[in-house]
């Protein structure tokens, strides 16, 4: 089996290959998160296998709720090769009990919620139960 050679890709190819906006990838560059693309003597973006699978990486972990900055660490894992897996799966652990927070607080705001839409009659009064327990 012969490996398949990679062709540099275009900002425009990367964009499609990883999910991303060529905006997005631009802005990941400017503020340092992934490494400015290689450029080609007219000037064009060219990606490297290598870029294609770290913006593909960034792309899951945003998709995830990861911050830029978390991001920024998990990318750094990735490319590490004596990276211990503890580290990786730490940083995954923040955001699961992150995430977990954040299901209770909109579980209570929807408590909250129902509790109000209980409160009024819905009808063609004026008396209004939400706006009262609104301005209470």
């Amino acid at each position: 089996m012969k490996k398949q050679v990679f062709k540099r890709m275009n900002i425009s190819e990367a964009a499609k290959a990883s999910g991303l906006t060529a905006k997005t990838i631009r802005y990941y560059e400017s503020i340092g998160l992934i490494k400015p693309a290689r450029r080609l003597s007219n000037g064009y973006r060219s990606y490297s296998e290598e870029d294609i699978s770290s913006l593909k990486l960034i792309h899951q972990l945003r998709g995830f709720g990861f911050s830029l900055s978390e991001c920024e660490d998990l990318l750094s894992l990735y490319k590490k090769s004596d990276r211990q897996s503890r580290d990786v799966k730490a940083k995954v652990a923040v955001r699961l009990e992150q995430v977990r927070t954040k299901i209770n607080e909109l579980e209570q705001l929807a408590d909250s919620l129902e509790q109000m839409l209980d409160s009024c009659a819905g009808d063609d009064q004026p008396e209004c139960g939400i706006i009262n327990r609104l301005v209470e």
